[in-house]
């Protein structure tokens, strides 16, 4: 068993950021002053080490895991386990065995937060997650575009009736504003995020802007310090660790 709060971050299709959100958001959880792991559940479509960029595998010590680490955040992913790019070409009962591998077999220890990537859609992962690691909420990410959300609703519905407590919704990609001006370019569309959050009976967590990737930094999906992005994670952190902690 996870030692903290679980909190698995889920969509109903592919090309939300999923990846991207669960990052930034356990970088702003830690600028909270919480101790927080990010476990890559995405087995086919690994992405956590490219984002973070990393290019080094994880150590072991008497037969168990030491996740790897970088910016203060603890790290486990297939990515680590595999030749470069190498797709993953597996069955079922694979995918399963490696969630538990991953939550078993590593030294994680007890932190505050573990976020669970997880793969889009409702399939074996999920279907196994649910199983495995009953302690965990979740949050359900779209874009602002109706047809995304609609997707979306039946990975909400998928954790309510496994008894998982869906603790709200997060619209992603919701709007443009240009560098230096204060217009807002709905390039996605609108009102997405408010008609799930109204279909799965939850709260709107909040609304992310996109903004130019950070060309300075060694990981540019990363939020630069004191962008509207960034204060819009540091906001959706608050929220969520009021949810475990109010």
């Amino acid at each position: 068993m996870l030692k903290g709060n679980v909190l698995a971050v889920t969509s109903g299709k592919g090309g939300v950021g999923k990846s991207s959100l669960s990052v930034n958001l356990a970088l702003a959880l830690q600028k909270l002053g919480k101790s927080v792991a990010i476990i890559d559940l995405d087995i086919y479509g690994f992405s956590i080490p490219k984002i973070l960029n990393i290019d080094y595998k994880p150590k072991t010590f008497n037969g168990k895991i030491i996740p790897v680490e970088t910016k203060g955040i603890k790290l486990m992913s297939m990515g680590f386990l595999v030749n470069g790019n190498d797709p993953i070409v597996w069955r079922g009962p694979m995918l399963g065995k490696m969630i538990e591998h991953f939550t078993k077999d590593v030294l994680w220890g007890e932190l505050d937060y573990f976020i669970l990537d997880m793969p889009p859609g409702t399939g074996d992962v999920a279907l196994d997650m649910h199983l495995m690691i009953p302690e965990s909420k979740e949050i359900v990410v779209t874009t602002p575009h109706k047809a995304a959300a609609y997707v979306a609703e039946r990975a909400g519905s998928m954790a309510m009736k496994s008894n998982h407590e869906v603790i709200g919704v997060v619209e992603n990609m919701s709007y443009f504003t240009p560098p230096n001006g204060d217009e807002k370019y709905f390039i996605f569309g609108k009102g997405g995020g408010e008609e799930l959050a109204s279909q799965l009976g939850v709260e709107l967590l909040g609304k992310l802007p996109i903004q130019e990737p950070n060309e300075s930094n060694d990981a540019p999906s990363i939020a630069k310090e004191g962008t509207q992005l960034e204060r819009a994670y540091l906001n959706l952190a608050q929220k969520i660790d009021e949810k475990y902690n109010g």
